[in-house]
């Protein structure tokens, strides 16, 4: 690991929120980190409000979409709510089919199967729209790149709506509207939202059209956090809004499918990292296993029992999940040691008989170990898929680009991309790959960094400072948990491994030089190997993030340990 402590900012802007704000001069200090410098910007940060949203009618596109909404469902027209089949796109597939069910029953909805069809807008859906005499289809989490699909909708007299929230192509399709903020001449100011975001955006405009308030939406806000919490948007503007209001509403009102998957949960007041890794996976492994259909009809039930049973199945699923990921990644390690790959600048791997539907996880888990871009491909039909990751900092959609001779279509971000080649193509894709890599990562990408925040002595953290970082949450990229470094801390003598591998480790610390300093229990996730650091109460320096551990009803303050030394 490499270990980064950010610099200290302008001391004149940290003085000067101390004293608007009456905090402390590390609050201070991290709200500057953040861009926050005055008063109003940390009143907008630590109590977001849906006020605050802009005017969905600032989109490019908004109006034209809104209009013809509001055309189909006065003329009776079937109206399909079309998405992609992760998180992100079954949950804006929900959260749009669920409001114009109030307004309309001729609603239908359609997840792609993500074998068959793959990723994003299919002829199949289309096909299907035709046969059940749909005339309108909403597309949400896709579409952008979708130029030859909307212009077989269109030969059959079926009209697009798009939503979408990823980079558009040089050519846009010829939809009726295009909601998109990332295009280049849309107006709208905050950039960042996901596909279930653009997806409340059209609902809000639809709302306002009626002269009803954003208030009404509230309900709706639960889907939208999820949705923003498994897409890993940045959580800043207006993903911090929807994300804050939306976590109220899982804590207090859910849906009952939201409600089903948590019932389970011991704790009593979930966070956003408990949506990622509680409420998102369980989504994620009804596409992943079976349909994304199947969350669809979880996320849209209104019987608590009826959900219940539903979250029982797709638990199921969840469960199978973690078996083949644990299995792929196990065939996809021994591969590189096999194949002597463990110096190269990339990982790229094929076995025609991996699950597609837990590659992307495998991928991120190759990461865990072989820090670098990785592709990892399987056999679908004629030709082979892959999911893609990328390490922190580079851009791996831009090196796909480079490589796109090779490809029959690639999709994604900086961070996560998907793709097909045909199978011929796949040693040529490895090599390009690697070599465009190669020529323009910077090698310290190449090792994970630790960005600290700042370094603190253990006495700063009182119950006031405690309370005042809870309120910093949602945490997301733009706004992670505050890191600090704590130099010369020891353990009090009850350091050990565990875990099924013994590969976490456990301890309670004190400061080394004032002996009667506070301790804190210390969980280090995948930090077994560095328990002989703390033994025989060497001091060491310990990076972590404040938590707070809650068991039997009884919550205390514990560090999650990021790396020590």
């Amino acid at each position: 690991m490499r270990w980064n402590l950010k610099s200290k900012p302008e001391k004149q802007k940290v003085l000067q929120l101390q004293n608007e704000l009456q905090v402390n001069e590390i609050i201070a200090t991290l709200l500057v980190q953040r861009g926050i410098e005055t008063f109003e910007q940390a009143k907008t940060f630590f109590r977001p409000s849906l006020n605050d949203l802009h005017d969905p009618f600032l989109m490019k596109g908004m109006d034209k979409a809104v209009k013809r909404i509001e055309e189909a469902l006065e003329t009776d027209e079937n109206i399909l709510v079309f998405g992609d089949y992760d998180v992100d796109g079954t949950t804006a597939v929900s959260l749009v089919s669920s409001f114009l069910k109030q307004l309309s029953p001729n609603i239908d909805t359609y997840i792609p199967d993500r074998y068959l069809e793959g990723y994003g807008i299919s002829f199949k859906g289309i096909d299907y729209a035709e046969d059940n005499g749909i005339s309108l289809i909403i597309a949400l989490d896709c579409g952008i790149k979708s130029v030859d699909h909307i212009a077989y909708a269109k030969e059959k007299n079926i009209d697009f709506i798009i939503c979408d929230h990823h980079l558009p192509g040089e050519k846009l399709p010829d939809a009726v509207a295009v909601l998109d903020p990332k295009q280049a001449d849309c107006p709208y100011p905050y950039k960042e939202l996901c596909g279930c975001g653009i997806g409340f955006k059209l609902i809000q405009a639809l709302t306002q059209k009626k002269g009803q308030s954003v208030e009404e939406l509230l309900p709706y806000l639960d889907l939208v956090a999820t949705a923003i919490a498994a897409d890993i948007v940045p959580m800043n503007g207006e993903n911090r809004i929807l994300a804050k209001h939306g976590l109220t509403v899982i804590n207090s009102t859910p849906r009952p499918g939201i409600q089903a998957l948590i019932q389970n949960v011991k704790k009593k007041t979930l966070t956003i990292t408990d949506v990622v890794f509680i409420i998102a996976p369980r989504i994620n492994a009804a596409g992943r296993i079976k349909h994304g259909n199947e969350a669809v009809a979880l996320l849209t039930e209104y019987n608590l029992e009826q959900a219940l049973q539903f979250a029982t199945e797709i638990e199921g699923y969840n469960s199978d999940r973690k078996d083949l990921d644990k299995q792929i990644t196990l065939e996809a390690l021994n591969q590189i040691e096999e194949n002597n790959e463990r110096n190269r600048f990339t990982t790229v791997l094929y076995q025609e008989n991996w699950h597609k539907g837990v590659i992307g996880i495998v991928a991120s888990r190759l990461i865990e170990t072989y820090y670098r871009p990785t592709v990892v491909f399987t056999k679908s039909g004629d030709k082979l898929a892959a999911s893609a990751r990328s390490v922190q900092d580079f851009d791996l959609y831009a090196a796909l680009e480079q490589c796109s001779e090779h490809l029959e279509q690639f999709g994604g971000h900086k961070y996560a991309a998907g793709m097909t080649l045909k199978e011929e193509h796949f040693l040529a894709f490895k090599e390009a790959f690697e070599k465009v890599v190669q020529q323009t990562i910077h090698p310290d990408l190449l090792t994970p960094e630790i960005a600290i925040d700042m370094a603190i002595e253990l006495d700063a953290i009182q119950p006031k400072f405690i309370r005042l970082l809870n309120q910093f949450e949602p945490f997301g990229p733009e706004n992670m948990a505050p890191v600090f470094l704590t130099k010369q801390v020891v353990d009090t003598g009850y350091g050990k491994k565990i875990g099924q591998q013994e590969e976490h480790l456990k301890l309670f610390v004190k400061s080394s030089t004032d002996a009667n300093s506070e301790g804190y229990g210390v969980i280090g996730f995948g930090l077994g190997n560095k328990l002989s650091i703390t033994e025989a109460r060497k001091p060491f320096d310990l990076v972590y993030c404040i938590d707070e551990n809650e068991f039997n009803g009884t919550v205390t303050t514990q560090f999650r340990a990021k790396d020590l030394r």
